[in-house]
């Protein structure tokens, strides 16, 4: 039987509805995107900026930004994608405004947020976890962090929009606006680099390649 109408639209196009219910004018639709994006943008800018005095500012300009161009979007990416490329943006520009470079705050290293415990997955703490083992994979996770912060802009960008974030290649290249290639050479350099300083820790415990 046949009774109950089947969707239209499979549930990854509610983005899209909720988009055109805005540009029609309800805002309430806006008020749930910004509540389901909210904290991935914040964690987002939080990563590439890493002083919390910036962070909930920027992640507020992104949202009032990305309200005033909804009505440009046309659905040809993911609205998530399009918001993430709007917050890369918006946190370059309020760095180039503020001259101030992204630094790494004690706070950030330790965050207590509970996003931040998918971050670097592979450098989880073993299961049979002592101080020894603790100690190291604090020591692991600083490591890399700092190797993180001494990468490059746009080499820290694609690694964290990867690695971090979950995004495919190509909604990184649609974000950064650089073919895939670029995206694929950075990423590439980024973990190099970060294996590079994180390598040695880690043969030092259990001689496995972060």
């Amino acid at each position: 039987m046949t009774d109950a109408p089947q969707p239209s639209n499979p549930p990854a196009d509610s983005d899209l509805m909720l988009v055109e219910r805005t540009v029609a004018g309800d805002q309430r639709a806006f008020e749930l995107l910004v509540i389901k994006y909210q904290r991935r943008i914040q964690r987002l800018i939080g990563r590439m900026v890493r002083d919390v005095d910036l962070v909930e500012d920027i992640a507020q300009e992104t949202f009032i930004r990305a309200y005033r161009a909804l009505h440009q979007f046309r659905g040809d990416a993911q609205f998530y994608t399009w918001l993430y490329r709007i917050a890369v943006n918006t946190a370059k520009k309020s760095l180039l405004e503020l001259k101030r470079d992204p630094t790494v705050s004690e706070g950030s290293l330790h965050s207590a947020d509970d996003d931040d415990e998918t971050s670097w997955r592979g450098n989880e703490p073993i299961s049979d976890e002592t101080p020894e083992s603790v100690l190291a994979a604090r020591e692991i996770a600083a490591a890399v962090n700092a190797a993180m912060e001494a990468l490059p802009d746009d080499l820290r960008q694609a690694v964290t929009l990867r690695e971090i974030e979950g995004l495919s290649y190509e909604e990184i290249s649609t974000v950064m606006n650089c073919p895939i290639g670029t995206v694929r050479s950075r990423i590439f350099r980024a973990r190099e680099a970060i294996s590079e300083k994180v390598k040695p820790l880690l043969d030092n415990q259990t001689g496995k390649r972060w």
